[in-house]
């Protein structure tokens, strides 16, 4: 029955913290009501509208990476062919006339959204043929794209040319949104010219046939159908807060993890850096050295998350965009580490205001597993609340000085030979709090 895939989809999602997936499926439910209660032929002739019901969801945040990489590379490609020089480290970029960089809201996201559920709508209604209306969605995906990259070149062109007076403030935003009204016109203008006409004896007549034939179900039926819809959404809800209890106490005291050899321990972090995670059970910073190596860790725990404190989550992140003091200075990169119970981690360069950087290396750590990836990270957590272990989690960050990245590189690796066993007897006696 699919009511009760969507459930269990759902289910997943709750057990797992991936919102968007649990809001997609509560949507699919919605959408089962017409054909449990209407039928099915009433369902397909209401097709476009219960599909339309999807874009309800907030989604697109992980594309903000990708988005905010592509804007970055059209913008300095053009400044370059333009004639400006430019000196670009990540997402920052530096031009004769100032400092620039692309942030959350550079990306072209909302942009993107807008025009797909504008274009949706649409080619839903001026096309009759598929291979139109799928088309012009596509379109309507690709151009607001290429009109961000457009946009944001434009943004730094002005305040270049303008000395900096123009295009800075709110009216960056201003200016962004009027052009992004006048690309939504120019492309429903264009799409126009391949308009094809309503059919509305066809349409009047399969409505009529659906509504009031013999393929619709009378109230005699959809009183029982909504019974059982109510009974197998219910379930759910049900099933989820009983595989959801709380795993163990919510205060807990995290273990420090203890160094053999001549490591020399001492709380606090290395030059003054934190990174931004949310809702944390419990957070350590230390810093470890050995002769004049300097090591930062930094760990992060998570116990009986929920809405905001969710170990592994969009806002999370190494360094904010809105972060005065560092900046990424490159996109981050997952590499493999060959060390025992470690097989790969998540690599960042970080630079401070001062040119000084820092080399983070960072991985999860989830009831005994540890993994680099945000997928297998959510997995993992669905697994130990499934097997009722919990959701017990944490991040765990290194750090080094970066001179020059192989010697960071070498610095992290050296230390980890030392620390990784340690750090992983701490997490579980951190876990075996209850």
């Amino acid at each position: 029955m699919p009511i009760l895939g969507a459930g269990m989809v759902w289910l997943v999602g709750e057990l797992a913290y991936v919102n968007v997936l649990s809001q997609f499926a509560l949507v699919a439910m919605l959408a089962l009501v017409v054909p449990m209660t209407l039928g099915w032929n009433v369902a397909r002739a209401m097709t476009f509208p219960l599909a339309f019901l999807f874009f309800m969801v907030p989604f697109g945040e992980f594309l903000l990476p990708a988005l905010m990489e592509g804007t970055a590379d059209f913008t300095v490609a053009a400044l370059r062919m333009s004639g400006v020089p430019v000196y670009r480290e990540g997402l920052q970029f530096v031009i004769p006339s100032g400092n620039w960089s692309v942030v959350e809201a550079c990306s072209g996201v909302r942009y993107l959204i807008a025009s797909l559920v504008a274009g949706t709508l649409y080619a839903y209604l001026n096309y009759r043929s598929m291979r139109r209306r799928l088309v012009f969605c596509a379109i309507s995906i690709v151009v607001p794209i290429v009109a961000n990259w457009a946009r944001a070149y434009l943004i730094v062109m002005l305040g270049h040319l303008s000395s900096n007076t123009l295009a800075v403030g709110v009216d960056h935003l201003i200016y962004g949104w009027l052009f992004f009204g006048v690309v939504l016109f120019m492309l429903f203008w264009a799409g126009s010219f391949w308009r094809e006409p309503d059919d509305l004896v066809e349409g009047t007549a399969n409505g009529g046939s659906v509504a009031h034939g013999k393929s619709g179900r009378g109230i005699g039926f959809a009183l029982p159908a909504l019974a059982a819809f109510a009974v197998a959404v219910a379930i759910w809800p049900l099933a989820g807060k009983a595989l959801g209890q709380a795993s163990g106490a919510s205060e807990l005291v995290l273990v420090a993890p203890v160094l053999p050899g001549s490591w020399v321990a001492k709380d606090g972090s290395i030059m003054d850096w934190t990174p931004h995670f949310v809702g944390t059970r419990a957070q350590s910073h230390m810093t470890f050295s050995q002769g004049e190596a300097v090591v930062g860790l930094y760990i992060g725990y998570y116990r009986n998350q929920g809405a905001g404190r969710k170990l592994v989550s969009s806002s999370n992140a190494l360094v904010t965009s809105n972060d005065h003091m560092w900046a990424a200075a490159g996109a981050e990169a997952t590499k493999s580490v060959v060390m025992p119970g470690l097989g790969g981690i998540r690599e960042t360069v970080l630079k401070r205001r001062d040119d000084v950087r820092l080399l983070a290396w960072r991985w999860y750590w989830i009831d005994g597993r540890v993994t680099s990836s945000e997928i297998v990270a959510k997995l993992y957590a669905l697994r130990g609340r499934l097997s009722g272990h919990g959701d017990d989690g944490a991040v765990v960050i290194v750090t080094v000085r970066a001179g020059t990245l192989e010697t960071a590189r070498t610095a992290l690796a050296t230390f980890l030979q030392d620390a990784l066993p340690a750090i992983g007897v701490a997490l579980q006696r951190t876990r075996d709090q209850r």
